[in-house]
């Protein structure tokens, strides 16, 4: 869900919202295959051509797709067509996905509904995608999100569930479990995804992937600027580090548009220690399961073990209502994305064409009065201002991603009643959305695992613009907790 609300309050509430280094070659990564950046070498050094790096994946693609299902559509003869030509940057020729939330020239953008099934194909494509082909990228495929992004499970009723190649019972999370799947059972070294209140954390760390929800204006968007209440930044799951770094480079804003200075290619771990705290409870106050908490408490050791300075535990600094004003702001975009679609195939939002959870939440952000949404804004914006002093205290904060270990498919589906589904949420959903309102950066790396043998990403947080001091300390804790040759069931790398 993109969420970018500038228009959306200046209309409602009257008030305004307000390249690279060259990668270096390198051999093929670890028991997983190349990565996106050993790929990338290959194809320079004519060890295989473009051509043949996007068959192969297409090959995987479709083995993969068929027990996963995280494809809404293909885009193979677009991709061949791009692999025939002269592609330049730092991950030319490398195959990836685009998830459908975004539009690719030439190719239908869904956005997980029904609503869309006879949309026309994009004509154009957004900054932050043009950004991806100008780093040589070729997009294989548009992934599966849930419908509009706004449930953190890829189950849109659209097109059925999208199984976690680790146990295909099992939710992928959202909304960028398409990208997830296809990263995690091998099929693209990475793929594209996005993060309005958790989107690329979530199946990073339901997937066993890196995923780095970068400060808000850090990278090149259609609408840069670190404006407060855009909640919505763009990025990538990976297997590795380095690509996630990678991508980072590639696409980072740089001249005026630039709201941070630029981090560039990082290589590896800085020097400084860290002080570091530790938080394992929700915003509501719960405490994480343990299996879940168990991982942060673990990551805690390893990080005092490698000479960081671990403060203590802490708590988030939000108010005890930050969640349900979240989730109030949130409904605003499902109003407006609903009335969009509907408006663009002229038909009244009903049943047939959306969810039972993306109408109430259009329906409760109806309800919403200018005097209630101006109050909500002003409690979110103070939630980021008690983030960004908060912060201050530590270097990074290590937490959970979500209270529990990965969902059974099902249990955060669209259909499901809607105050079930709203109290799910609250209990699981308690440590990524204050990045998303503050603009701060987050990043999921891939550190326990369940007792049933599925992955629990723990997040690491900072401060707004500290992009490079999480990039540098991840590649410090991979080299520790190496989690590179582990493959999931479902593999066909």
């Amino acid at each position: 869900m993109r969420l970018t609300r500038r228009t959306l309050l200046a209309t409602v509430y009257g008030t305004g919202i307000a390249a690279c280094a060259p990668i270096p070659k390198v051999a093929a990564t670890g028991g997983a295959g190349p990565d996106a950046t050993a790929m990338a070498s290959m194809i320079r050094a004519g060890d295989m051509t473009a051509s043949e790096a996007v068959e192969a994946a297409i090959k995987r693609c479709e083995t993969a797709n068929a027990q996963l299902s995280f494809v809404v559509n293909d885009t193979y003869e677009l991709a061949r067509a791009r692999a025939k030509t002269k592609l330049s940057g730092p991950f030319a020729g490398v195959p990836w996905l685009v998830k459908d939330l975004n539009d690719v020239t030439g190719a239908k953008t869904r956005h997980g509904s029904r609503a869309t099934a006879s949309a026309p194909a994009a004509t154009e494509q957004e900054a932050f995608v043009n950004a991806t082909f100008a780093a040589g990228l070729v997009c294989i495929a548009k992934s599966a999100a849930p419908e509009g992004g706004y449930l953190p499970t890829t189950e849109p009723l659209a097109f059925g569930p999208t199984r976690n190649p680790w146990n295909t019972g099992y939710s992928t999370a959202g909304s960028s479990g398409g990208a997830a799947a296809a990263v995690a059972s091998g099929v693209a070294p990475m793929a594209h995804a996005n993060d309005g209140g958790g989107s690329i954390r979530f199946p990073a760390a339901n997937c066993g992937l890196v995923g780095l929800k970068p400060s808000r204006g850090r990278l090149i968007d259609d609408q840069p600027g670190a404006r407060p209440l855009d909640l919505a930044v763009q990025g990538v799951v990976s297997h590795t580090v380095r690509d996630t770094a990678g991508m980072l480079a590639a696409t980072e804003a740089t001249g005026s548009a630039a709201v941070y200075p630029p981090v560039g290619l990082i290589t590896g771990k800085g020097a400084k220690r860290l002080k570091v705290g530790v938080l394992t409870k929700t915003f509501t106050g719960v405490e994480a399961h343990p299996e879940v908490a168990a991982a942060v408490n673990n990551t805690a050791k390893l990080l005092e073990g490698l000479g960081h300075n671990i403060v203590g535990t802490t708590t988030w600094p939000t108010a005890p209502g930050f969640i349900d004003d979240f989730l109030s702001f949130w409904s605003l975009g499902a109003m407006q994305d609903l009335a969009a679609m509907s408006k663009a195939i002229g038909k009244t939002p009903d049943e047939t064409l959306f969810e039972p959870f993306s109408l109430q939440m259009a329906e409760n952000g109806k309800k919403l009065t200018p005097a209630e949404i101006g109050a909500i804004q002003q409690r979110l914006l103070a939630a980021a201002t008690a983030y960004d002093t908060w912060i201050k205290g530590f270097d990074v904060v290590i937490s959970p991603l979500f209270r529990s270990p990965p969902s059974p498919l099902g249990f955060l589906r669209g259909d499901v009643p809607f105050a079930t589904l709203r109290e799910r949420l609250t209990d699981q959903v308690g440590y990524t959305l204050i990045h998303n309102i503050s603009g701060a950066p987050g990043i999921s790396l891939p550190l326990g695992w369940s007792s049933n043998g599925l992955p629990i990403g723990v997040q690491v947080s900072g401060a707004n613009g500290d992009d490079g001091l999480l990039v540098q300390l991840a590649y410090e804790i991979e080299a520790a907790a190496p989690w590179i040759g582990k493959r999931p069931p479902v593999w066909v790398g």
